[in-house]
């Protein structure tokens, strides 16, 4: 679709007629948007403030929940907008941006994962060489390597998806994920492969090294004593949680994708609602309930807010 501009926009079609309940959409998903983005902030603004909590796990807890952030900010303003509009369009350029941020992001979260689950793994593991090991050079390059190495794979299936000639201009979706490699006017096998690659070495590999790390630490702390044990579990279960929800809903998005034509816009749009909610809500309740030191300081934060 060819308009204004010389800008090519696209068409979104995930949308369900909305003329009666535009507005009852409209208002749930800004209250949700607007909680992702309090908690989540929340959780980054006590990181950042208390030095006790200057730690590697952490620090990378507070890195999740700045992803989510950015990942609410790119997706859910548009939403909001659509939800409002007669049509649903996008230019180009922008789901190309969007889908960029979006797999950017899944990737970074899974790789910040795996760097959480070495973390604790040397923590309980191999706790007299902990300080040696994770020092702040360490964390530092561990969260580069999260934020740009699944940037600079996205950024390549980009350029390979070569997206200047389509043959169709109507996204089948609500926002712009890999339904959008559907618009090219012949599949390329290139671009498929490369997508394997990427979804191997950004989601299998992190997810596969969490869960044999933790199974590791599990076999360790099984014969260290109750205490062990229990350590163990307070600061493991919560990451593994984060990781098979996010798990799923990534597994989630490569299905629709292919069985996309088999649903109704209804189930679809319902579909894609849910994986634009649940991680960015799941986190900060995760890591601020079962957290111990991220709980404690956020009951005090709202004594003193409820003091005032």
């Amino acid at each position: 679709m060819d308009v204004k501009s010389n800008v090519t926009y696209l068409i979104l079609d995930g949308f369900v007629d909305m003329n009666k309940y535009r507005y009852v959409y409209f208002f749930t998903l800004f209250k949700v948007y607007v909680l992702i983005m309090c908690s989540n902030s929340i959780i980054v603004y006590l990181i950042l403030i208390h030095k006790n909590l200057h730690e590697p796990m952490y620090v990378f807890i507070a890195a999740l929940s700045f992803n989510s952030v950015l990942f609410s900010t790119v997706i859910y303003p548009k939403l909001l907008t659509d939800f409002l509009s007669e049509k649903q369009i996008i230019s180009l350029s922008a789901c190309i941006f969007q889908y960029f941020i979006y797999y950017s992001l899944a990737g970074s979260d899974f790789l910040l994962l795996a760097a959480m689950a070495f973390d604790r793994y040397v923590s309980i593991c191999k706790p007299l060489q902990y300080p040696t090991i994770m020092r702040k050079s360490t964390v530092t390059i561990l969260l580069f390597l999260a934020w740009l190495w699944p940037a600079a794979q996205v950024a390549g299936g980009v350029v390979v998806g070569d997206f200047r000639k389509l043959c169709t201009f109507t996204l089948t979706g609500i926002f712009c994920n890999n339904s959008i490699l559907k618009l090219n006017c012949v599949p390329s096998a290139a671009v498929a492969i490369y997508g394997v690659v990427v979804l191997i070495n950004s989601a299998v590999i992190p997810v596969l090294f969490v869960l044999f790390t933790y199974a590791k630490i599990f076999v360790i702390t099984y014969n260290r004593g109750t205490e062990v044990r229990k350590k163990a579990a307070e600061t493991c279960l919560p990451h593994l949680m984060v990781l098979f929800s996010f798990s799923f809903l990534c597994a989630y998005d490569v299905i629709i994708a292919r069985l996309e034509t088999n649903f109704s816009k209804t189930v679809r749009l319902v579909m894609s609602l849910q994986m634009v909610l649940y991680n960015p809500l799941f986190n900060p309740i995760i890591y601020g309930l079962k957290m111990k030191e991220i709980s404690k300081h956020l009951k005090n934060l709202f004594c003193q807010i409820t003091q005032r």
